[in-house]
């Protein structure tokens, strides 16, 4: 679990990680963006090209970044499954005794998984290159405008920084819960499916129990450090964009703009 990257920060010195934070915000949402565009597979090559480049540039091994799609998996052969009942268009890939798998529903399938594998590459280099604080920095400044009608803008992106945050954390509190429950012969993988739904429940009791009292914990840090949400306060380091910056967002933009035109003209 040392190995999960998103929600954790790596301290590296890169190109991504010396980025301002509202830099690498502002490119993730425009890459999302485009990630959702296409429905050609080259198109989705270049943003693959793209989304590789930047993970090169953050210095983070791919490897590290594509254990956290693991979790996924099962979600992904779920959707598979759902599709192949429910999508009966395109031509016909196999013939069963029981069901017909139809091209679309497979190539709708990969197009989700592609789809999520380059956004938690994007999300993971955004966290692993981020800390905590810069990152509630960041989202504060872009939401900063909102004032204007009393959104909370710090409150926001302070709860957006901890839960990003608390991941790893949880994670590895559930993965030491579930070794001590398997050293006191609870068995997670075999028996049946009441066996297996009461030591979900023996897991998920006591990891409520470490989630509300690490939560209790952090507020109790916070209010002894002085903290009053709304409160007026200034900022030892002030952000401020450079050429790199501006680099990369003229270069996400570009590469939104020619996805567009792809989908228009392709």
């Amino acid at each position: 679990m040392n190995n999960l990257v998103f929600g954790k920060y790596i301290p590296i010195d890169s190109t991504i990680h010396r980025l301002d934070p509202r830099t690498k915000i502002i490119s993730l949402f425009l890459m999302i963006i485009s990630i959702f565009i296409p429905k050609n597979w080259w198109v989705y090559l270049f943003l693959a090209i793209v989304v590789l480049s930047v993970v090169f540039l953050s210095r983070i091994r791919l490897g590290m970044i594509f254990k956290a799609f693991k979790p996924m998996i099962f979600m992904m052969v779920f959707l598979l499954v759902i599709n192949v009942l429910s999508v009966k268009t395109g031509y016909l890939l196999l013939h069963l005794s029981f069901i017909d798998i139809y091209s679309d529903a497979v190539f709708n399938t990969l197009f989700i998984v592609v789809r999520l594998l380059l956004m938690v590459m994007l999300t993971s280099c955004l966290t692993a290159t981020t800390k905590p604080l810069d990152l509630t920095l960041g989202i504060e400044h872009l939401l900063s405008p909102l004032k204007i009608i009393h959104f909370p803008a710090h409150e926001v992106a302070m709860m957006i920084s901890i839960a990003l945050r608390f991941i790893p954390t949880i994670i590895e509190e559930t993965m030491r819960i579930m070794n001590s429950q398997k050293s006191r012969g609870v068995d997670f993988e075999e028996g049946s499916m009441s066996e297996k739904l009461m030591a979900i429940v023996s897991l998920i009791v006591p990891l409520f129990s470490v989630a509300f009292e690490r939560a209790y914990e952090l507020a109790d840090a916070m209010e002894a450090r002085g903290y009053i949400p709304g409160a007026e306060r200034t900022r030892l380091r002030v952000l401020k964009y450079h050429f790199v910056d501006y680099l990369f967002i003229f270069v996400s933009l570009v590469v939104m703009t020619l996805v567009i035109l792809s989908r228009i003209y392709l």
